[in-house]
C-alpha cells in the first residue's frame, strides 16, 4: 500500500475512471456523464489525501467535430461545480483534443499534460503522483513520467491487470482511495 500524503498528486483519467465510457461515442453534454458508482466520496477523501488532483483526459471527439470545445468546456464546468458541491476538488483538467495520428506530445500515453501540470504546480513531484486510468495509455504515460500507475476497471482482462505497466488494479477509483490512509 502507498504511504500517500499532501506532498503526493493524483492524476486522474476522465471517461472509465470517473465516469462510464460512452460506447462508440462520447460524452458531448453533462446531462450524458454518468458517474461511476462511489466517485464523489472518492474524490472527497482524496481531497483530504493528496495535495494535488488533476484530470488528463483525451478529448479527441472535439478534433472529430462531435461536439466543440465551448462544449467540452461546458461539460468540465458543471462537473467541477458538482464535485464542489460533493466536497470534492479537482485542481485543474488538462484536455488534449487531438487524434491518434496527430503526433501531438499531449496525446497520451505522451506526458505533455503531466509536464504542463507541472509547469502549473511546481511542487508536483512524479515520483510523488499516481495516475488512475482505465487503459495501457494511461499506464504507459504514467510510466514514462515516473509515477506509481492504478489500473482500474470492471471489465478487465487477466493480461491488462498483470501488465507490467500496472502497479495495483482495483475495480474503480472507489476502490482504490479506500484503500488510503
Amino acid at each position: 500500500m502507498l504511504a500517500v500524503d499532501k506532498s503526493w498528486t493524483l492524476f486522474l483519467d476522465r471517461d472509465g475512471v470517473i465516469n462510464e465510457l460512452v460506447e462508440k461515442g462520447y460524452v458531448q453534454t453533462f446531462d450524458e456523464m454518468i458517474f461511476i458508482s462511489g466517485t464523489f466520496e472518492a474524490l472527497k477523501k482524496a481531497a483530504t489525501i493528496f495535495g494535488r488532483i488533476v484530470i488528463v483526459t483525451t478529448q479527441r471527439g472535439v478534433a472529430q467535430k462531435q461536439m466543440t470545445l465551448d462544449e467540452l468546456n461546458l461539460i468540465h464546468d458543471k462537473f467541477l461545480q458538482k464535485v464542489n458541491i460533493e466536497g470534492g476538488r479537482i485542481d485543474k483538467i488538462y484536455q488534449c483534443l487531438d487524434t491518434w495520428d496527430s503526433g501531438s506530445l499531449y496525446r497520451k500515453p505522451e506526458i505533455g499534460m503531466a509536464l504542463h501540470a507541472k509547469e502549473d504546480f511546481p511542487e508536483i513531484d512524479f515520483s510523488k503522483s499516481v495516475m488512475v486510468g482505465d487503459f495501457l495509455a494511461d499506464m504507459n504515460f504514467g510510466r514514462k513520467a515516473g509515477m506509481h500507475n492504478i489500473f482500474v476497471a470492471e471489465k478487465s482482462t487477466l493480461e491488462e491487470n498483470n501488465h507490467h505497466l500496472v502497479d495495483d488494479f482495483h475495480l474503480n477509483l472507489s476502490g482504490f482511495i479506500s484503500e488510503l490512509q
